[in-house]
């Protein structure tokens, strides 16, 4: 069970916003932390066990990060673990419903850091309450997502 989930109705297929959120070179377009993402050993697409390494950034806190997707079903799914230093610390998701107007997107945070990683975690970060702090990122990236989708959306 995820800690954090945010959900947001946006107005454009589902297809589409799962390609958009499955570019993972584009989540820093969306998301508020995040300022790099490249694949890793040869990967270049979402597809399950494909890595990438993540940038990001807290005020003048930054750091790095490599995830592994396991989820990548196109228009309903998309999650990855995330790992620092070898170690768990996250997983994050997204799933997409169709609605009369488009998907409701719900973007997903579940906390695998171990008690030790939680404790240093703060100041590595500069977080001290990650869940809150996710809360707002996440409803920031499912806004920007939404503008982006509805605005190449077919129709509108």
């Amino acid at each position: 069970m995820a800690d954090v989930e945010v959900t947001r109705e946006i107005r454009a297929p589902a297809e589409l916003v799962w390609g958009l959120v499955a570019d993972v070179t584009r989540m820093p377009e969306w998301s508020p932390q995040t300022i790099a993402i490249e694949w890793l050993r040869g990967a270049n697409r979402p597809v399950r066990g494909a890595s990438f390494r993540g940038t990001n950034r807290n005020g003048t806190k930054t750091w790095k990060s490599v995830s592994t997707v396991v989820d990548a079903d196109p228009g309903k799914a998309f999650s990855f673990l995330v790992k620092v230093g070898g170690m768990s610390v996250a997983e994050w998701g997204y799933t997409f419903a169709p609605t009369a107007d488009g998907c409701a997107v719900t973007e997903s945070w579940t906390d695998r850091r171990n008690p030790l990683l939680k404790l240093l975690s703060g100041p590595a970060t500069g977080v001290a309450d990650r869940a809150s702090h996710n809360r707002a990122g996440m409803t920031q990236t499912l806004e920007r997502l939404a503008t982006a989708a509805e605005s190449s959306s077919p129709g509108d």
